[in-house]
């Protein structure tokens, strides 16, 4: 520790559970200095993926700390961390008991019963990479675009007609709009006909940076409400945030409970109680969950 950490970060593909271990390491390493190593795990197979942390190399400094995201990694992450004596944080709550981690970060929400072990550090969403630059905030806005999901169907007229009326309705500025990976093909050209003041984004033309480059310049963002880890990055930015209904397969769930709990705290303006005061509400803080998760693993595991 005197040195710095050396970091080692299991990847398994998936670009929301990479956001979240590089949220971690990204704010640890502003609070000491850090070598960070990445190690891809997603595309093998579990056989394959055991076979090669058997005969995983000792190849430079070994690691202090090695962090892992998604149920691929989990097995790599307990492996590796037993073979070099380093700590573990798993993130997002593990299929594997949570005792076998040194700690487990993961959203409040993952714990229904609200039962948390001693090594569980519970955060408000999945922590990501935003960060708060207020210096930058400007005018205009960004509208967030989902689709359908485990939790959620789709209305496309009805996401195209919420968000004309929100830009009809905008202050002056650059409004932005950006797509996901589950947004329906038709949407793109309905939302480019519908608002010709908007600059339409498709998912696959931005970057990893994209998002949080522009949630650093906005004051305002709109989220369909389907798109949950969106929602968090927005209130990391400290913007103010709207939320766009959809609709719902179930009336109840972890992910609608947690953001049931975000209008309930005045993080997140609901559209309907924006149509009716024509305003959004500044959320009640910034969210800085990967600052205060990071301060809780140095205090934890390496005080």
């Amino acid at each position: 520790m005197a040195d710095g950490l050396v970091i080692w970060v299991l990847g398994d593909g998936k670009p929301g559970h990479e956001n979240q271990a590089l949220g971690l390491t990204e704010a640890l390493g502003r609070m000491v200095r850090c070598t960070v190593k990445r190690l891809a795990v997603g595309e093998l197979g579990r056989l394959e993926r055991l076979a090669w942390l058997r005969r995983f190399p000792d190849a430079g400094a070994p690691p202090d700390l090695i962090v892992g995201a998604g149920h691929a990694t989990h097995w790599g992450l307990l492996m590796l961390a037993r073979k070099y004596r380093a700590r573990s944080v798993v993130l997002m709550k593990p299929s594997l008991p949570l005792r076998w981690f040194d700690l487990c970060v993961a959203p409040e929400h993952d714990f229904g019963d609200g039962r948390v072990g001693q090594n569980v550090i519970t955060t408000m969403g999945a922590i990501n990479r935003v960060r708060c630059d207020k210096s930058r905030r400007g005018q205009g806005g960004l509208l967030l675009v989902g689709g359908p999901s485990a939790t959620h169907d789709w209305d496309s007229d009805a996401v195209v007609d919420q968000l004309r009326r929100i830009v009809d309705g905008a202050s002056p500025g650059k409004w932005r709009l950006t797509t996901s990976r589950r947004t329906p093909p038709e949407m793109e050209d309905k939302l480019r006909e519908a608002l010709p003041r908007v600059k339409v984004f498709a998912h696959e033309d931005t970057g990893p940076e994209w998002l949080p480059t522009q949630l650093a310049r906005v004051a305002e963002v709109w989220v369909t409400e389907d798109s949950v880890s969106m929602v968090y990055e927005a209130l990391s930015s400290g913007a103010r945030v709207g939320l766009l209904p959809v609709p719902r397969k179930t009336g109840d769930s972890r992910v609608l409970r947690g953001l049931a709990g975000l209008v309930e705290q005045g993080f997140v303006t609901p559209y309907d109680d924006w149509t009716r005061t024509g305003t959004l509400a500044a959320p009640p803080h910034v969210l800085q969950e990967a600052d205060r998760c990071a301060e809780r693993v140095l205090e934890r595991l390496f005080s």
